[in-house]
């Protein structure tokens, strides 16, 4: 039997809500704060990341710095520019090609993807079940699974939801 495994959701935090184009959206002060905060819990919670995707648009890249620094990882991600438009099928490919060696792997995008992504894998067994509501994903917030097998092997309803945490300065 394949060792438990961790998959941390990440919804990117505040960004400024104009950019000359929507990929070009940066983090607001508001949510520099906070995604450093849901890095200081991501610590407490014991996550530390083998491997990572990132959207490329430029409020998830931020995000991932801010939430780097708050947690102490030194940790380089992927950047994936398929994860700025995809659905949540298409995040689980991805997360699907990680190396059988990564034990915890962090995905930071984007709404409604994220929070589909959530609902989407929850088998209803964690302590954080019933969190998440239906469509409510906010800003520097972040779900973190428990994954039984290979990457490869990820399914729907497949994961036990073991933690949720909204950061709000």
């Amino acid at each position: 039997m394949q060792n438990s495994r961790r998959l941390v959701i990440i919804r990117h935090a505040k960004a400024e809500p104009y950019a000359p184009t929507d990929v070009e959206r940066v983090l607001a002060d508001r949510g520099r704060v906070e995604g450093r905060m849901l890095g200081e819990w991501l610590a407490a919670e014991g996550v530390a990341p083998d491997a990572a995707y990132v959207s490329y648009a430029a409020r998830t890249r931020e995000t991932w710095d801010v939430v780097a620094a708050g947690a102490g990882w030194t940790l380089v991600p992927e950047y994936d520019g398929n994860l700025y438009g995809t659905d949540e099928e298409g995040v689980l490919d991805l997360v699907r090609g990680t190396k059988d060696d990564a034990a915890t792997v962090v995905v930071v995008g984007h709404n409604p993807t994220m929070g589909m992504l959530v609902q989407l894998l929850d088998d209803g067994e964690g302590a954080a079940t019933g969190s998440v509501a239906l469509g409510s994903f906010p800003t520097s917030t972040a779900a973190i699974f428990t994954v039984d097998g290979a990457w490869a092997d990820l399914a729907p309803m497949a994961a036990r939801l073991d933690a949720f945490h909204v950061a709000r300065a």
